[in-house]
Order: structure tokens, then C-alpha cells, then sequence
């Protein structure tokens, strides 16, 4: 009855781990919640006020999305981007992840996957029947693709179309990709069309962040929504940016949209034009204030001899490889780890990696972020001891992870 292709997917390991811990902690064990990316802030509460002045809306909208939400969404972008989009290029979904994989269900050609890559990207080809052309990255280039290591790959067959997922901030690893302009342009030599995965662009720590699209605009589709910077995983609304050279591409997805989830609910769709039109600066600001000084803090403690790690530069994760030969793969130590100290993390198998290289991923979100923001304007020096403060679940998960590899 269930086609061969289903049969051999697993859950999504990040919705896996959580309901795991969730499992444990019902148990009554403490459990450190190192594995689940969620950001812990709450939605800021002018978003708020507006999905409880709008909990009315009852009608179907445009499968494209509300146009008052899209006109926000392009000035948004606008004024972020030298590469100028109007309304008409956006398309709202429930999440990003809905309109990837309706972008892999239309895409005809072969997909280019860096390792590290977000966990769902792999499986969404596998079901749409894209074959998978893994790109092998290195921590001295950030975890991103060179254009030799692209090129190298495509030259096993120019003929083919291609699909590039760029996801920078990175998720697993936290890295802001640097080499930007080598990638659009051995893009534009082959013709590559690259989803930029944006979702963490408003946590780059450096307040800097460069798009793919101000090199490559024609073949790019920017990926953005709400559940990172602002909160609210839960709610579900995500967008794409569609060039005016890809109209086509445009049109099919809408195609496929109206097929699948008709239209993004519309409460949501209202409350998210406060979203886009208010000023957020200070809260983002805040936002990435607090992930960088506790993500710092976990590195910081982390690197050693049997620890390799990067410094960590966007969003909320951290990518440490552990110098341990007693387990045969990564999922099997992650098993280990959280039997041992309670600390959940996610195994790098699941991103891309050989399964007996001893990489997992570390989300650094398990602590109130709506404390710690509340009391971050009353603080001058940002150190270690606000983590101590308000991070106690980091710091306990930190000192358990790293008795537990010197013990190891």
C-alpha cells in the first residue's frame, strides 16, 4: 500500500529529538535540549496584538498571499538588497519549507547539496524523484562549497539542469558564507539555479549579511519567513522571492500551491504585515546580542583537543567534531551522550556526513529568551555571567557535554 519511496524515510531527526525529549522529561529525567533549533524569544507583541485583532479573518485568500503582505515584504527585502523585487515576485506558504518542496516537486534536474545541509532538504529530492549530487565542505571555508568543488560535480554531466541550496547563516553548522561571488559566478557559467535559504539572515551576528542574489539576481530564489528572527516557528508563514526571470518557475508554483495548501491562513497572513512594516530593529538587535554571547559561551567551553568547533556567526547553532574513536557512528554517540548526561544533540549523519565521522549539531536555544531580552537594556557588560544568570539549562548542558568527553 506505501510506495517504496516513503517506506524508506525516517521522521524529521529535528522534530524527532524534540518529541524524544519531551518523552524523557515526561519521564522525569532533566533533559538539556541541545538538539531542537526553535528560537526562544517570543513573537514581539505588536505582531501579537495584530493576530488577536485579526483572529475574525475567516476567508480563503490569494494563493499567492495577501498583497498588503507581499507590498511589506518587498519594501522589506528593498531595503536590505540592491536588487530591487516588487509584490509580484513573492509568494507566501506555511513555512519555507512547503515551498521547497513544491520547488523540488516542479524542478527537472539534479540537486547540489553541501555537507553540512539543513536535514529536510535530502529527503524532499528523495521524494520528488531528484537525484542528489552531495558537495563535500571543509571548516577552513566556512562549510560551504568552493566553485572548484561545484564545478567538479557539474562536469560529470554539463547536461543536466541544476538546483543549489545556499543556506547561510548555516544550519547545522553557524557559518556566514564568505566566498559569495566565486559561487554566482561559476552559477552563471553553468546556468545553476540557487535557493538561498535567508531564514537566519536576520541573526548574522556581524549585522553584515550579503545575498547570493547581488551577484546572481537572475537565477536566484531568496527563501525568508518569520519563524527564525521573529519567533514564530509555530505560526507558520514563509516566502519566496522569484525573480522576473523565472515568471515561469512562478507560475508553476502557484500552480502547485493551489493544489496543495490553497492559501496560507489568513489571521497570520494580516499579523505578519506588522511584521514586515514595523520597526524591529532593536529587538533583532537584541536577538542576535543574546545568541552571540551565548552561543560564545558554549564555544568558548567546547574547544579543546578532542573538540573541533567553529566560532559561531549566525542563528543558533554550533557544529562541534568530536575527537572520539569508541563509536562506530555519530548517531550511536549522540545515543551515548544523551543516555549519559541528558544533553540531546542531533547526529551529523543526519546533515550530510559519513556516518562514522563524529559530527553532531548543537542548537544553543535552551533558555528564556523573553527574560533574558527584558533584562538586557538594564546590563552594560555583556559576559559570561549573564549566561550564568539567565542560560542556567546552557551552562548545566555545557559542563555535563564536556565532563563527558574528558571522561571519554
Amino acid at each position: 500500500m506505501i510506495k517504496n519511496i516513503v517506506k524508506n524515510l525516517k521522521p524529521s531527526s529535528t522534530l524527532r529529538i524534540n518529541e524524544i525529549s519531551r518523552s524523557l522529561e515526561l519521564e522525569g529525567k532533566k533533559i538539556y535540549k541541545f538538539g531542537f533549533g526553535q528560537s526562544p524569544f517570543q513573537v514581539p507583541k505588536d505582531v501579537v496584538n495584530e493576530l488577536k485583532n485579526n483572529a475574525y479573518q475567516n476567508k480563503y485568500l490569494s494563493m499567492q498571499g495577501l498583497n498588503e503582505l507581499r507590498e511589506a515584504i518587498s519594501e522589506y527585502e528593498n531595503k536590505k538588497k540592491i536588487q530591487k523585487c516588487k509584490a509580484d515576485n513573492i509568494i507566501i506558504g506555511p513555512g519555507t519549507k512547503e515551498l521547497m518542496f513544491l520547488l523540488q516537486i516542479l524542478f527537472d534536474g539534479e540537486v547540489l547539496l553541501p555537507a553540512p545541509s539543513w536535514v529536510s532538504y535530502a529527503p524532499q529530492s528523495l521524494i520528488s524523484r531528484n537525484k542528489i549530487n552531495w558537495i563535500l565542505t571543509k571548516s577552513e571555508n566556512n562549510w560551504f562549497p568552493t566553485a572548484e568543488e561545484i564545478e567538479k560535480t557539474i562536469l560529470k554531466n554539463k547536461n543536466k539542469n541544476y538546483l543549489l541550496f545556499l543556506n547561510s547563516p548555516n544550519n547545522p553548522s553557524g557559518q556566514v558564507c564568505k566566498n559569495l561571488k566565486e559561487i554566482s559566478e561559476i552559477s552563471k557559467k553553468y546556468n545553476i539555479l540557487i535557493l538561498s535559504d535567508e531564514i537566519y539572515s536576520e541573526l548574522t551576528f556581524d549585522g553584515n549579511y550579503k545575498s547570493i542574489s547581488e551577484f546572481y539576481p537572475e537565477k536566484t530564489i531568496i527563501s525568508n519567513g518569520l519563524s527564525k528572527w521573529c519567533g514564530a516557528g509555530g505560526w507558520r508563514l514563509g516566502y519566496f522571492v522569484i525573480p522576473e526571470t523565472l515568471k515561469k518557475l512562478k507560475d508553476s508554483l502557484k500552480i502547485l500551491a493551489s493544489e496543495t495548501f490553497s492559501s496560507v491562513s489568513a489571521p497570520i497572513q494580516y499579523a505578519a504585515i506588522a511584521a514586515y512594516k514595523n520597526n524591529h530593529k532593536e529587538y533583532i538587535k537584541n536577538s542576535c546580542t543574546i545568541l552571540s554571547v551565548v552561543g560564545n559561551y558554549i564555544y568558548d567551553n567546547l574547544k579543546s583537543n578532542k573538540i573541533i568547533i567553529n566560532k559561531p556567526e549566525g542563528g543558533f547553532y554550533l557544529m562541534p567534531e568530536f575527537l572520539i574513536e569508541k563509536f562506530s557512528t555519530s548517531e550511536e554517540m549522540c545515543s551515548s551522550i544523551l543516555k549519559e548526561t541528558g544533553v540531546a544533540l542531533l547526529p551529523g549523519s543526519d546533515f550530510g556526513f559519513s556516518k562514522n565521522r563524529m559530527i553532531t549539531r548543537l542548537s544553543f536555544t535552551d533558555f528564556d529568551g523573553n527574560e533574558f531580552m527584558e533584562n538586557l537594556s538594564e546590563i552594560k557588560n555583556l559576559d559570561n555571567s549573564l549566561v550564568d544568570k539567565f542560560a542556567p539549562k546552557i551552562v548545566e548542558g555545557t559542563k555535563r557535554l564536556k565532563a563527558w568527553v574528558e571522561s571519554n
